[in-house]
């Protein structure tokens, strides 16, 4: 530990006994417990969003699409469809929708990671996720201290809950407290290694460490595993909240399991009833149906930030596909032809 982190410790333990705030108290005592239940960082592998440095809005970067996605493409994608839909419903202005349009052409042909349009940066940037597991392998559910929505509905909302990505501005020198100060540290050394790693991936993440040595953490986040042999697979997507991740699992043996994976009539009211038992349960983070284990995780992500700004995709990140053309024609009157 370098002299200087050791100072911005201390300073960080100091303001929070200055605050007197028992709750940053007693969330802080929470993350110290969490790190000796559940000792060891699991990856999850890279995640991709958009950040956007608009001069408006200062000099910063801040997420404008979630940085969730399994490749760099898909957040292409995202990118493409949020500058495609701005020209056609964000502006009158002819010149801008001129340049907004350009750079959804340039979208269409080539795998660029970044784009400028009237001034304002859009960038693909590079995550990694990870969690937290016990010596066993098990990883950690949520915390008491997570935040929880006060109306904890079972119902499936009609809209897409926000996610906790929204506007988040990736701040290199923001600290949450102590043990995400003492996390981010240790974070800023991670590097691939080991044979199972090809050269160049391993390469590129070395590489990360001289021209993005900050880190930021992203919000947590709350997901739905299942125990698979030795190991946990994730099922589903993220969610800003544990009731919400309990709600997709809820939903999954409700009723949406049985449609994608074309369950029996046995199967169905199987799941049915299991589900009911589950939602009785009103807080539960583990839950055993059909022989299959699941329990709600806490996932925790990263994004790396250099002197420009936020890690973009490597070129050893995975592509399955590449750019094309999303959306119909349109010009700059905002005309689209189909």
């Amino acid at each position: 530990m370098t002299d200087d982190w050791q100072r911005q410790l201390h300073a960080l333990h100091e303001e929070l006994i200055r605050r007197d705030d028992p709750a940053a108290w007693v969330k802080e005592a929470d993350a110290v417990d969490a790190s000796l239940r559940y000792p060891h960082l699991a990856l999850r592998g890279p995640v991709f969003g958009v950040a956007v440095q608009d001069p408006a809005a200062g000099p910063g970067w801040r997420v404008l699409k979630p940085v969730v996605d399994g490749m760099p493409q898909v957040a292409r994608d995202g990118m493409h469809s949020h500058l495609w839909f701005t020209a056609k419903d964000g502006t009158d202005d002819r010149a801008v929708r001129r340049e907004l349009l350009a750079a959804v052409a340039l979208l269409e042909r080539e795998p660029a990671n970044e784009v400028t349009a009237c001034g304002v940066r859009y960038r693909v940037v590079r995550g990694e996720e990870f969690m937290r597991c016990a010596l066993d392998g098990a990883p950690e559910p949520p915390r008491p201290t997570d935040p929880e929505p006060a109306d904890r509905t079972w119902e499936r909302r009609q809209r897409a809950e926000p996610s906790p990505d929204a506007d988040f501005v990736l701040d290199p020198d923001r600290v949450a407290g102590p043990m995400a100060y003492a996390l981010k540290q240790g974070l800023r050394e991670f590097s691939y290694r080991g044979g199972r790693c090809p050269d160049d991936i391993r390469a590129d993440s070395e590489r990360a460490l001289t021209t993005h040595p900050e880190v930021v953490l992203l919000p947590v986040a709350f997901g739905l595993v299942e125990r698979r042999g030795e190991g946990w697979m994730p099922r589903g997507g993220l969610h800003a909240a544990p009731h919400q991740a309990r709600r997709m699992f809820y939903d999954g043996m409700a009723e949406i399991w049985a449609m994608l994976h074309d369950y029996d009539d046995e199967q169905k009211a199987r799941y049915a009833r299991a589900a009911e038992e589950y939602r009785a349960l009103q807080r539960a983070d583990e839950f055993t149906v059909d022989g299959r284990a699941f329990r709600i995780c806490r996932v925790e992500r990263m994004v790396r930030m250099g002197p420009d700004g936020p890690e973009p995709a490597r070129p050893s990140d995975v592509d399955e596909y590449g750019p094309t053309k999303m959306h119909p024609t349109m010009d700059e009157d905002g005309t689209i032809t189909h």
